[in-house]
């Protein structure tokens, strides 16, 4: 019997749930029949893959080799139904994108209206992920592109530069800003009460990195995981928070202020996985993305 695509799923459930009651459940189907599946794989394969004599289940190193491909094969079979069903002239398509958070406050609006305009077919799936889970789901053929920072990668990561990202402290606008606001000394902070992207993040340990190395502790009143949360609690009160400069762009209501010493800039990439299949939607976001970091005005980074 050859092995069958149900097959390599079936094993696949039971190695990540270590169980095959939880894998059966997930799949739906019974245990004894999930059970009568793998084994009949492993003996189409002339090898065990599953190890059951201890509290759970595991790989055996026959086991962990052989998932090794199987994962690959899948990946490989979903880029290829993705491959048929892409259509080059654009009319139709889908893209799985993901960014880090702070992105989705300035960069991601102006992306998805662009890409409505262009190309009103290509349906889009955008996610807001840590930068680790970005590449980890690159890797893992769960994503197509994504838009976080230049620097150690995953293996089998792929970054194009695409701008630099600078922060600045930013305040609620008081009244009309005739000229731009003096920089302010980072000894200076404490004096402003702050609200702080929550340090899961690594902007906020960007943030942190910064004023501990001017020996500042800065009067931090409230922590955040959402950059749109931020933006309206400083909108409406007087705390500031620090922010990329680009978060203003489209917020009247806001203005940047610089710091001195300056935050270390940050390059920003568009990410994706190396062997991937480059879609005929992902070739045109990727112009698009161009397009726009051009038309508003974002400082080029060295590629």
């Amino acid at each position: 019997m050859a092995p069958e695509l149900r097959h390599l799923r079936y094993l696949l459930a039971v190695a990540e749930h270590g169980s095959f009651t939880r894998a059966a459940e997930e799949l739906r189907i019974s245990q004894p029949t999930l059970s009568q599946q793998v084994r009949q794989l492993e003996r189409a394969v002339g090898a065990q893959l599953l190890d059951r004599t201890g509290r759970g289940v595991r790989l055996t190193d026959a086991g962990e080799t052989y998932a090794h491909h199987a994962r690959r094969a899948l990946r490989d079979l979903a880029a290829g139904a993705r491959a048929v069903q892409d259509v080059q002239d654009l009319s139709r398509g889908h893209l799985r994108l993901a960014v880090t958070p702070t992105f989705n406050a300035y960069l991601v609006g102006p992306l998805v209206a662009g890409l409505h305009d262009r190309h009103p077919g290509i349906t889009l799936d955008v996610r807001e992920m840590t930068q680790d889970r970005v590449e980890s789901a690159l890797v893992a053929d769960d994503l197509d592109l994504g838009i976080a920072f230049a620097g150690s990668h995953l293996p089998g990561i792929t970054a194009t530069t695409l701008f630099t990202e600078t922060l600045s402290l930013v305040t609620a606008t008081r009244g009309p800003v005739r000229t731009p606001p003096r920089p302010l000394p980072v000894r200076e902070l404490p004096r402003y009460q702050l609200g702080l992207i929550s340090s899961d993040f690594a902007t906020r340990g960007h943030i942190d990195a910064h004023v501990a190395a001017h020996g500042v502790r800065p009067h931090v009143t409230v922590e955040s995981n959402s950059v749109q949360a931020l933006v309206e609690i400083v909108r409406r009160t007087s705390i500031a928070t620090v922010l990329p400069d680009a978060v203003t762009d489209d917020h009247p209501h806001l203005t940047p202020v610089p710091l001195d010493p300056p935050l270390p800039a940050r390059t920003v990439a568009l990410l994706r996985r190396e062997s991937g299949y480059k879609s005929a939607a992902s070739r045109a976001f990727t112009r698009l993305v161009r397009d726009v970091v051009r038309s508003r005005g974002y400082a080029e980074a060295a590629s």
